[in-house]
């Protein structure tokens, strides 16, 4: 490349080092806990992150099921005006206010899934660190940050 332009200076010089060598890890590990024990640990906290992950999918399919039927009802209504008024009350009869699953609706299914599951993840993760971790949170990652802000690439 030649010196005019964006890449003149040099990526390091235009958004600085990822590299902070002289920073220390942000949730060191309690003394004598081994590798294993923060691999482990690490994998935990990882798995109960996708467990929140699904949890969020799951409101979003509770929230956006709810704006489909509201929206359905606005429908309903407007075929109603329209002149529609059989197919109007045959849609209602058999969508307007249906169970998402027999029995369920999508409120029910976020609190069984919270219930259920998502609250004993939780508490798992919560006593794994607890016993394990002295109570800190991201152990595993705040040692691969501190590794890799380390190396210096030279």
């Amino acid at each position: 490349m030649t010196g005019d332009g964006p890449d003149a200076a040099g990526l390091v010089a235009r958004f600085g080092s990822a590299k902070h060598p002289d920073r220390a890890v942000a949730h060191p590990r309690p003394d004598g806990t081994s590798d294993a024990t923060v691999e482990a640990v690490g994998k935990l906290s990882a798995a109960f992150e996708v467990v929140e992950n699904a949890r969020g999918f799951l409101y979003g399919f509770h929230r956006m099921s709810g704006e489909a039927d509201l929206a359905l009802q606005e429908a309903v209504g407007e075929l109603r005006s329209a002149g529609h008024d059989e197919l109007a009350a045959e849609i209602e009869q058999v969508l307007v206010g249906r169970d998402v699953v027999p029995g369920f609706w999508t409120f029910q299914l976020v609190e069984a899934y919270d219930e259920q599951y998502f609250r004993v993840f939780r508490a798992v993760d919560e006593l794994v660190r607890e016993r394990l971790s002295a109570g800190r949170p991201h152990v595993f990652e705040a040692e691969m940050k501190h590794r890799e802000q380390q190396a210096t690439g030279d």
